[in-house]
């Protein structure tokens, strides 16, 4: 029995227009920046959450200059305000913010310095796109300072999207590496589960791997399936997508058939352990997190999340 997703991936969501030609038009930027807002990033990939970690804090653009400063990066622009993003020194992030006269007197609650891991499910829309984009944009910086070339310092150029060599005059831009997820299931009221070496006991997820040059994104579920527990599968099927920026990555969704009488050889310092596992359990285990020893699902803000909910919701 086939499904489809029953709503956007967590970190999918956005309805910031990302505008790629502003990016490069400073007299527009110039003019929005006394109106923008600005989200604070840390080197741990963590923002500011308020609203009971339903959206990411922003402040005035003003408060950081009277232009956007040189490590900012532009987020997107809507009803003519342009969201923007920058990052925290690292000497500041043990102890966020303490040392900025910063208060919060519009806030209902105390700001927590939390990432995308831990509030990804809970942010609303907005805030999920926003805090998605500048974290993956983060990333890419600190990892992009050198020419991968020519080996000459990089420069930051249009708005945080490009990076400018030095050397060999290259443009580089921001990464993003394919990787494949898929839930296996039998056709009926069966789920393939599997626990990587180094997740905790009873941590257990669907199964995923990185494409592989010259390859399809199909024949990367087969080989990632068959590589991983030693399964062969069948009628393989587009579900969805989502940016995980950790750090770089864009999780493609699929579904896939097999045998559920097939022998599990997991992969040997890969999978720890693989196992079939009922609907009833997988959505209890959803619906009551703890509730089944041993069976502890991906987090909420995870497109595997997204997949097995969509799967147990199925009558």
């Amino acid at each position: 029995m086939s499904f489809d997703l029953i709503g956007l991936p967590a970190l999918s969501r956005y309805t910031i227009d990302r505008q790629e030609p502003l990016r490069g038009d400073d007299e527009k930027l110039k003019q929005l920046w006394p109106k923008s807002r600005v989200i604070v990033v840390d080197v741990r990939g963590r923002t500011l959450v308020s609203d009971r970690g339903t959206r990411v804090v922003d402040r005035a653009a003003t408060e950081f200059g009277d232009q956007p400063p040189h490590n900012a990066v532009l987020l997107g622009e809507q009803d003519g305000v342009a969201y923007w993003a920058v990052p925290l020194p690292a000497e500041e992030t043990e102890e966020p913010m303490q040392s900025r006269a910063w208060t919060y007197p519009e806030l209902t609650d105390e700001p927590q310095w939390l990432d995308l891991r831990q509030s990804g499910a809970t942010l609303d829309d907005t805030s999920a796109g926003l805090f998605t984009t500048a974290a993956a944009l983060f990333q890419w910086h600190r990892i992009a300072r050198f020419c991968a070339k020519c080996g000459a310092p990089t420069t930051v150029e249009k708005s945080g999207w490009v990076r400018f060599c030095s050397g060999c005059e290259r443009e580089e831009y921001p990464r993003t590496d394919a990787a494949v997820i898929c839930l296996v299931h039998d056709g009926a009221d069966q789920v393939l589960l599997a626990r990587g070496v180094e997740w905790p006991e009873g941590r257990f997820s669907v199964l995923a791997g990185f494409v592989e040059s010259g390859e399809s994104l199909e024949a990367c579920v087969a080989r990632e399936i068959l590589e991983e527990v030693g399964v062969e599968v069948r009628s393989i099927r587009y579900l969805g997508s989502q940016p995980w920026p950790f750090p770089r990555s864009l999780m493609i969704g699929f579904e896939a058939v097999a045998d559920h009488g097939a022998e599990l050889r997991p992969a040997e310092g890969e999978i720890a352990e693989a196992r079939w596992v009922s609907r009833d359990l997988v959505r209890q285990a959803i619906n009551q997190p703890g509730s089944v020893p041993g069976l502890h699902l991906a987090g909420g803000a995870s497109i595997a999340f997204r997949m097995l909910q969509s799967w147990a919701a199925l009558d």
